[in-house]
């Protein structure tokens, strides 16, 4: 599946708003078209059968190595609110069986929210689970401003709604608040979607910081390279914003 083209689509803007090779100044000074570039093909994906049948079996696995995870949840201990503080609340979008938080990290509620229950059970971080496909539904079922934080980890990439469910992401944050999408090189191919797998990492990096630009409520989106040993473990990268601050 080919990405859309024209100056301000697909391809093209990638290549013109792109202003470096290095991650961490991707999302810097981008001049971004008055209107979300993408279209609906570039949503599309090779498998379109339901994600409800691809994720029906379990999958206790994780999906980055050893490097990455410890590189990734590192980077939470440093950016999570500490553990056991009074009234957090943090939402793990796309979760699974594990969210790599650091160890013994709780909160007085922290949801998970995934297509695989068994998964959602054996997370023992969690409180709370919900079972819902957000390429079918991307409505956030919390109240608004409800949490601190909300996590994604290496999913952001199979969101076939992603200005839908990024907008929900600031309904239910509290101002201030923080969104964490986190991705590598790797993914289930034939559902991760086309404009995904026909661009490379820094290309990423600009398709979900425009997900935060175009959904609207967010401070200017940055990303950070975590990769832990580049060239010999995967690669890790954090897009992040804060939900802006009421006056």
């Amino acid at each position: 599946m080919t990405t859309s083209g024209g100056v301000l689509g697909g391809k093209s803007f990638l290549a013109s708003a792109r202003p470096s090779s290095n991650v961490e100044q991707v999302l810097k000074n981008v001049e971004w078209p008055e209107q979300f570039p993408f279209k609906e093909e570039d949503f599309q994906r090779d498998d379109v059968s339901p994600d409800s049948l691809f994720y029906k079996a379990p999958r206790f696995v994780t999906h980055i190595d050893d490097p990455a995870i410890a590189a990734l949840t590192k980077f939470y201990s440093r950016v999570l609110p500490p553990s056991n503080s009074p009234g957090v609340s943090i939402l793990d979008i796309c979760s699974s069986w594990i969210s790599h938080y650091p160890a013994g990290y709780k909160q007085e509620r922290i949801v998970g929210m995934g297509m695989n229950e068994e998964e959602l059970k054996q997370n023992s971080v969690l409180t709370e689970y919900i079972v819902q496909d957000l390429n079918v539904n991307p409505k956030l079922p919390f109240e608004d401003n409800s949490f601190d934080v909300i996590t994604n980890v290496v999913s952001v990439d199979y969101l076939t709604k992603p200005l839908d469910v990024f907008k929900e992401m600031s309904q239910i944050l509290k101002p201030g608040g923080q969104a964490i999408m986190s991705f590598s090189d790797r993914c289930f191919w034939t559902k991760a979607i086309s404009i995904w797998t026909s661009t490379g990492d820094t290309d990423h990096v600009l398709i979900v910081g425009s997900y935060f630009h175009y959904a609207g409520g967010f401070e200017p989106p940055q990303a950070v390279d975590i990769s832990p040993n580049p060239g010999q473990s995967d690669p890790m990268y954090i897009v992040y914003s804060r939900k802006a601050s009421t006056t």
